[in-house]
């Protein structure tokens, strides 16, 4: 026992920081006696004998090991100090393959001949270059000796730089692309001066741009050429080249984006302080890792050792970490900060701590990462980067509906605009329809006269449940002709009409920028029609994407929840909104601004991810191509034909007001209040989903036919009259 605490007494007396900090001054001072003493500033018995014996230890080396002494020291002492310093092995191996390979390369190019002299002369690599030259040219000969030295100099200079593998093949993609780039321009350019050489003949009939792009690209598909090896991205745009006429979009329409990343003194700084903050309660932590996102930055804390009277040691709980989320946020001075406790797959706490400055995530950037172009899917979607700067993507296909929300000003409209930004820029016409429905009146309308778009995008609430059964309709005319053709799905069915040389049908994408006001409107229809495209619209490619800024129990209810599994939050008012949105906490520390929590399908966790921005003018350009492309498409709505005539279009003028009232909803008044034996406007808008003019106007209406009687005082209902059957329902004559 005696000899047991003697040993804990000098590894107490050795791992002191006092000690240790003498011990990197001492470091530092030897570094500069080295350095003096190599440059004749001072001399000395024991500073010559010492830079003598390095001299003919690695020759020329001494300077840079003078160098690296005095390094090594300042690094020992500012982690003594700041405690932040991250130790990586890569660099210090990296700079030691570098030092010793030169001290060979010396040696094997200058000293080939007499390679002892240059050791005796005090210059060339001294004794260890000699050493490792004369080894690798005795057993592998001059030349092969060498390429093996300069072979580790590369490896070391690659190690000491942080350059992966992976680093360079990103480098390698990027100047391909420049060269494709370039290739593809002058060709174009080639192609534009000789279409102007042609005489074009004189009754030639004008043609939009899209069809002379088609005219032209015809003998380049005839012609052979030879195999290219290019992306996803690029293979998927060739097919709809060849086989639609019309090219995608390029992604050069979209914006670059960037933004100032975080300091390496700023990281020390954070780290020093959530490190000291947490000892001050009794809990001891290390910073293992940084992860460095667009909005916020994510401090890896692993829990240490707390020393106990009876029971040792004890490790420090995680939940004793997520308490003190609060006393973090004081002592960072940032408003919201958010603990993951732990981190998915990781062995630390995760505290999110939120940027100085936040970076833009651009579309365009995303889209043209590995994650994006992995995702061979028509339906893919760039939702933005996580705390680590990675591309989040997702497929809605495998979604396979999606539904965001968050308070006003958080970023849903954005993340609408952003979803179809990626599909537009995937699909054509003949492959993606769109059904929009914008009650608020000005995010999505900046998206009419795009090709995709099924007519305009609804504003009108009253319309709103007549295109949501449309879309049902749709639904179940589709699976008839699924049942027709024998295919379970509408991939199956478009392989089956292509070889039949018969139309394919297109997926539908109906994007709802407000769910609120639709539930406000009728509940129950919209809610029912919701769940039947959510149920089942999957196998006949049609996807929703639903957006509320109220994500409370009456608009985002039980059923709505059970059939969208993909789930966006943004950034909400209190803890009861991100449970029934998320089912969980979490959504009310987020910082608004696009960042959100992305709740996968397959994942029982959510991600944090900062959303992708998509600028206004980047919309326009794309929209602005679609329709250089195409052409102007004068097209009315799909369910245009379920909505009452216009009142201009009557050819009688004894007929009911068509902005409000048409026969069959007539009909279904008469017989409610029949059967009622009582009629009210509050009773019409509950049994028949209609506001309250038109709820007024069908009470006008029965009162002139006589089907009930005139108005009461007090808002009581109305009776029933009963008449002949002559009169019944028919609507009154002129002057009546």
């Amino acid at each position: 026992m005696a000899r047991r605490h003697s040993d804990r007494q000098l590894q107490g007396v050795l791992s002191s920081p006092l000690l240790q900090q003498i011990l990197a001054l001492l470091v530092i001072a030897l570094g500069t006696i080295t350095l003096l003493a190599t440059f004749g500033v001072t001399e000395g018995h024991w500073a010559n004998a010492w830079v003598e014996w390095l001299r003919y230890l690695v020759g020329w080396g001494l300077y840079p090991l003078g160098v690296s002494i005095v390094f090594a020291g300042l690094l020992w002492l500012q982690y003594l100090l700041d405690g932040s310093t991250r130790w990586r092995w890569r660099p210090f191996v990296g700079a030691e393959l570098v030092f010793f390979s030169l001290l060979g390369l010396t040696h094997a190019l200058l000293g080939r001949n007499d390679p002892w002299a240059w050791i005796d002369r005090d210059w060339g690599g001294g004794l260890v270059g000699w050493g490792l030259s004369t080894l690798l040219s005795t057993y592998l000969g001059w030349p092969v000796a060498i390429l093996v030295l300069a072979g580790f100099l590369i490896g070391g200079l690659a190690l000491a730089f942080d350059i992966t593998l992976r680093d360079v093949k990103r480098t390698v993609r990027v100047v391909q692309g420049g060269v494709a780039a370039y290739r593809a321009r002058r060709a174009r350019a080639q192609r534009q001066r000789e279409s102007a050489r042609e005489k074009k003949p004189p009754l030639e009939p004008e043609v939009r741009p899209s069809e002379r792009q088609r005219t032209r690209k015809v003998p380049e598909r005839s012609s052979p050429s030879p195999p290219k090896k290019a992306d996803r991205s690029t293979t998927k745009r060739e097919k709809a080249t060849r086989s639609h006429g019309s090219a995608l979009p390029p992604l050069s329409l979209l914006d670059q984006s960037e933004g100032p990343p975080l300091t390496d003194q700023q990281i020390r700084r954070k780290s020093r302080v959530i490190k000291e903050t947490l000892a001050q309660f009794g809990l001891p932590v290390e910073v293992v890792e940084v992860r460095m996102g667009p909005t916020v930055t994510q401090f890896g804390v692993e829990p240490g050792f707390v020393e106990r009277a009876r029971s040792g040691e004890r490790k420090v709980r995680v939940r004793q970490i997520s308490q003190r989320t609060e006393d973090l946020a004081l002592a960072l001075a940032t408003p919201r900060l958010r603990v993951e406790a732990p981190v998915p797959g990781r062995p630390f706490v995760g505290i999110e701590v939120p940027n100085e400055e936040i970076q833009v995530v651009g579309v365009r950037e995303v889209m043209e990462s590995d994650a994006f172009q992995r995702l061979d899917s028509p339906l893919a979607i760039a939702l933005g980067h996580d705390v680590a700067g990675q591309a989040v993507v997702a497929d809605l296909i495998k979604m396979p509906h999606l539904l965001i929300a968050g308070t006003t000003g958080s970023g849903k409209s954005v993340c609408i605009k952003s979803i179809t930004t990626c599909l537009i820029c995937n699909n054509t016409p003949d492959e993606l329809r769109l059904v929009m429905i914008d009650p608020k009146m000005v995010e999505l309308v900046r998206f009419n006269g795009l090709p995709h778009l099924y007519g305009e995008v609804e504003v009108d609430l009253d319309r709103v449940v007549k295109v949501l059964r449309w879309v049902a309709l749709e639904m179940d005319e589709r699976y008839k002709r699924f049942a027709e053709a024998s295919a379970r799905h509408l991939d199956d069915f478009n392989h089956k009409m292509a070889k039949k040389d018969k139309p394919s049908l297109p997926r539908i994408v109906v994007l709802i920028d407000e769910l609120a006001d639709l539930m406000m409107l009728a509940p129950e229809a919209v809610e029912q029609l919701l769940c039947r495209v959510a149920q089942m619209g999957r196998a006949t490619g049609i996807h929703l994407v639903v957006a509320t800024q109220r994500p409370s129990t009456d608009v985002v209810t039980g059923l709505i929840k059970a059939n969208f599994p993909a789930r966006i939050s943004f950034a909400t008012a209190s803890q009861v909104d991100s449970r029934v949105i998320l089912d969980m906490q979490g959504a009310e520390t987020l910082l608004g601004d696009g960042d959100m929590l992305y709740l996968a399908p397959d994942a029982g966790h959510p991600q944090r991810v900062q959303g992708c921005f998509v600028s206004p003018e980047e919309l326009d350009r794309i929209t602005a191509f679609w329709r250089r492309e195409i052409g102007a498409v004068d097209e009315q709505s799909p369910w245009k034909r379920m909505m009452p005539p216009e009142q201009s279009e009557q050819p009688d003028g004894n007929q009911l007001d068509a902005d409000y009232v048409d026969e069959d909803m007539l009909q279904r008044a008469i017989t409610l209040v029949k059967k009622r034996g009582s009629a009210s406007a509050s009773l019409l808008q509950r049994r028949l989903h209609v506001g309250y003019p038109r709820a007024a106007r069908l009470m006008e209406v029965m009162t002139e036919m006589n089907i009930i009687g005139p108005p009461v005082g007090g808002g009581r209902r109305r009776d029933v009259l009963l008449e002949d059957e002559e009169n019944e329902g028919k609507p009154p004559r002129d002057g009546s």
